[in-house]
C-alpha cells in the first residue's frame, strides 16, 4: 500500500521557508473537503476555528495553545482550494484532486518565515484519522 503521508522536498524562496506534503486518502474529495474547509473540520485536526468565514477574503482565527492567530481566506475554490494566510504561521494551501478508484489527493503546501516544522506530519495522522472516522 502507498504511504498515505509522503513529505515532499522543503524548499526556501527568499525569506520564505516551504513546505510541500501529498495526502493520500480512501474517502472523495466531498467527504474530505469539510475537513479542511469548515470550522468544524479544522477543529477535529488542526485547531479550534474561532472565527471562519468560508469564502475568498473570509476572517479566520485559529485558537492556539500560545493565542489566536488571525488571518484571511486567500484562495478558495469549494472542493478544490482552500488556502489561509495566518499572521505568525504563514500561508497553509490545500488543494484537492480526485484520486481513483473513489479517493483523494491533498497536495499542501505550506510557506513560512520560520524554518520550523510546526509537526505536519503529527497533525496529518490526526486528519486521516478524522475522515477515515468519517466524523464529520
Amino acid at each position: 500500500m502507498t504511504n498515505p503521508i509522503e513529505e515532499g522536498i522543503a524548499e526556501h524562496r527568499g525569506d520564505l521557508h516551504v513546505r510541500h506534503y501529498l495526502l493520500r486518502l480512501a474517502r472523495p474529495v466531498e467527504e474530505v473537503w469539510p475537513a479542511l474547509a469548515t470550522s468544524a473540520g479544522l477543529g477535529e485536526w488542526l485547531a479550534a476555528a474561532e472565527s471562519f468565514e468560508p469564502r475568498l477574503g473570509g476572517a479566520v482565527a485559529l485558537g492556539l495553545p500560545e493565542g489566536t492567530a488571525r488571518g484571511r481566506v486567500t484562495a478558495w475554490d469549494v472542493e478544490r482550494v482552500a488556502e489561509y494566510t495566518v499572521e505568525g504561521r504563514g500561508r497553509i494551501r490545500f488543494h484537492l484532486e480526485p484520486d481513483r478508484p473513489a479517493g483523494t489527493v491533498v497536495r499542501f503546501t505550506h510557506e513560512s518565515e520560520q524554518d520550523v516544522d510546526p509537526g505536519w506530519r503529527e497533525r496529518f495522522e490526526r486528519l486521516l484519522a478524522v475522515v477515515e472516522a468519517d466524523v464529520l
